[in-house]
This record gives structure tokens, sequence and C-alpha cells, in this order.
């Protein structure tokens, strides 16, 4: 007897109303795409839970695809079984000789939806635990601290013993909320605010600027592979590049040196609308942090925002760089980001940058000339590609998520 199927918790789904079966939609659609190699898996979705029928599919790798799936706040490898206490005994005694070591302990976790089964909770500790300390040598109850934990979930159509809880992504099923275009460097923070933002149920398109020669095909190569690291939270991402040279050389060329930070990112933003417009975003996401340096400050970003209405988010708005950082280890960007090739950023940082840009001086100096045309170009020039959580699969349909 081997774990037929996966039960998983919704989480903060659970607190969902009448909006519930969207979600439950959505994440049901996300996990078919993230385990979409094993053939045989089966999805069943019910109010309060969902279950992966594995139908022989190794149950290890699909753990490990389920572990990156955001709107799952825990999951357990699970045995289903008749109604009855002869079959959850021996589901029960199954699992334990798997897991057992000499000297572990164990407690029974009953719960019980159908009110209606012949054994309260009690019963079922006591009847299933009696069961496996006649049956396993060397072994002993401990209710506060076990060595295994045994889960026995009565339901109204089955019985279900698993020996082991995963905890899930939390949040909610990415595109469950919508679509943002991530402004991607290739700094620490930005994938960061990316993988935040899919945990709240947002789906990502990633806008990161290219400036040739100033910025090396290596540069570039990193940002997409930190799109990779992000893909396998949502399985695909599409990343506009897009040709930022002609519009930063025209910037040192035209505006004062000390904004030309404010207005490099203002062209950026304005692009970044652009495209948002044409591919139907409904934000526009950044990987600002407040005051880390020039260009985030609250009079930088006053100026800054002035080129657009879109709601702009900021995931790490209040957070330290260490505890960025934190979550840059976690998700496994962090070792990229610290690849030693700058981006367009970076290059043309001025030595003394305005940390409380006027924004009507700036107006003043833009006006000056006519941006359009240069941003109409990049835009038109802008090359899009798709990345997948699988390295040799660069074609995947993203669209598939939104």
């Amino acid at each position: 007897m081997n774990y037929d199927r996966i039960l998983i918790r919704y989480g903060e789904m659970s607190l969902k109303g009448r909006n519930r079966k969207h979600f439950v939609q959505k994440l049901k659609k996300n996990i078919k795409f993230i385990l979409r190699e094993f053939k045989n898996i089966r999805i069943e979705s019910e109010w309060d839970r969902m279950y992966v029928q594995l139908n022989g599919e190794p149950v290890e790798p699909v753990i490990h695809g389920l572990k990156k799936v955001f709107g799952i706040q825990s999951f357990s490898p699970a045995i289903k079984t008749e109604k009855n206490i002869d079959a959850i005994r021996e589901a029960a005694l199954h699992i334990v000789n798997q897991a057992h070591q000499p000297g572990n302990t164990f407690k029974i976790s009953a719960r019980r939806s159908d009110k209606s089964f012949e054994y309260d909770t009690n019963g079922l500790n006591h009847a299933v635990g009696a069961h496996i300390l006649i049956n396993v040598d060397d072994i002993k109850v401990d209710v506060k601290n076990p060595d295994i934990n045994l889960i026995v979930e009565v339901r109204h159509d089955a019985v279900y013993v698993s020996g082991e809880v995963f905890q899930g992504a939390g949040g909610f099923p990415v595109a469950s909320s919508g679509k943002a275009m991530l402004m991607l460097s290739g700094g620490i923070d930005s994938p960061v605010a990316g993988f935040l933002t899919m945990k709240r149920g947002v789906g990502i398109e990633a806008v990161h600027f290219h400036s040739p020669p100033f910025t090396s095909e290596r540069a570039k190569q990193k940002v997409i592979d930190l799109a990779h690291k992000l893909a396998e939270y949502s399985g695909s991402v599409k990343i506009h590049i897009v040709p930022f040279t002609k519009i930063q050389e025209t910037i040192h060329k035209e505006i004062p040196e000390g904004y030309t930070m404010t207005s490099t990112r203002r062209m950026m933003l304005r692009i970044t609308e652009e495209l948002r417009q044409k591919h139907e975003g409904l934000a526009i996401v950044t990987g600002e942090s407040l005051g880390q340096v020039a260009s985030q400050t609250m009079d930088s970003m006053y100026a800054i925002n002035n080129v657009t209405n879109t709601p702009i988010l900021r995931p790490l708005i209040t957070m330290d760089k260490i505890d960025i950082i934190k979550i840059a280890e976690e998700i496994d960007t962090l070792e990229i980001s610290n690849r030693p090739y700058e981006d367009c950023c970076t290059i043309f940082t001025p030595p003394s940058p305005k940390t409380r840009p006027r924004l009507e001086k700036v107006m003043a100096f833009e006006e000056k000339l006519d941006w359009q045309p240069l941003l109409s170009e990049a835009i038109e020039n802008t090359e899009t590609i798709i990345v997948s959580e699988r390295r040799n699969q660069q074609e995947t349909d993203v669209e598939d998520l939104f």
C-alpha cells in the first residue's frame, strides 16, 4: 500500500465567500500547469480541500512541485480508505511502518467532518493508536512533540490517512488577482518584489531595460536567469527587454547631471506604462524600498510617479535590506543578483544625484525635447521572450495562467 493521493489545504482562500470558486478554479489550473509532466495525475476540488490523485506517478517530485504553488497552505500525501475501522487501522499501520525508526514516538490526530461516523475523534485516537502500539515494536505515544503525527480525516466520501504535513507557499493562486508589469533589474530587490506580488495572486510580466554596449549580454542573461527562478512559482514568465541606449544617451546629453537619474526613472516608467496598456496589465510593480537609494526617497518617488496614474505596487517599501536579502536567499535569487554584471541603472548613475528633486524642474528640463519618438522606437524594438521553470523549455505558453 502506497500513497495514492495528496490532500491540499487552502489556507487564506478558505476566508473567501462567494468568490472562493474563482480562486479554487485558478489554483486547480495552476497545479495542473506545474505538474503537467505527470500525465496520469487527476485533480479533484471541493469546497475546502483539493486532492491530487497520483495514479501511479511518483510522489516525491509531485511534492517538490506543490511546494512552490501559491494558494496552498499545506498538503499531505495520503491513503484513501473505506469508512470502517479495520481499513483505517491497516492504512495507519502501513504509514507508521514506512516512517518508523527504533525509539520513535507518535500520536494520532483524528478529525471528523462526517459526524455520522461511528467513532468520534477520541474513539478514533484510541482505536488506531492501540493498533499501532500492539503491532509496532519500540514505539511510544507523545502527544506534544511526536516523531510521527498520524492524521486521520473522516470525510463524507471516505477516510484519508496521512503521516506528513508539508508547508505550501501560502498566499493566493497566481493570476487570481489580475496581472501587473514588474520592472525587473538585475539587482536583489526587484525579483523579491516579483515573488511577493505573485504570492498575493498577481500574475507578472517583467520589463527589463537593456543598454548595449554599456550593458553586456551577460547582464541580460542574468535577468533571464532571475526570471527562471520566478517561473518556478508560476510556470512561466514573459520578459519584455527594452533597448534603452538611445534614451539614456539623450538624457545624459540634455538633462542636468543631478536630475539624470530622476529623468531616467521617469522614462522607464513611461515605457512600462505603455507596455502595461498594450498587454492589459492592471498595475506596475517595483522593488523600491523607502530611502534605500536616491531614487527611492519620497521626493524622488513623487517626481517619478507623475508620469502615470496607474497603481504602482511596492511590496518592499517598508522592508530593511537584511529582510530583503533573507527572502532572496530563500527563493534562490541572491547568488544570481550578485553576479558582477551591471545594469543600465547603475552604469549611468551620476556622482551626486538629487535626493529631493523638484517635479517642476525635471518637467522643465524634459520639455526642451520631444521624447515620444525615442520612447516609441524603444517600444517597437522591444524583444519579448517567455521563460519556463524548466530551462530547456523557453516557449511555454504563459498566457495559460492569465
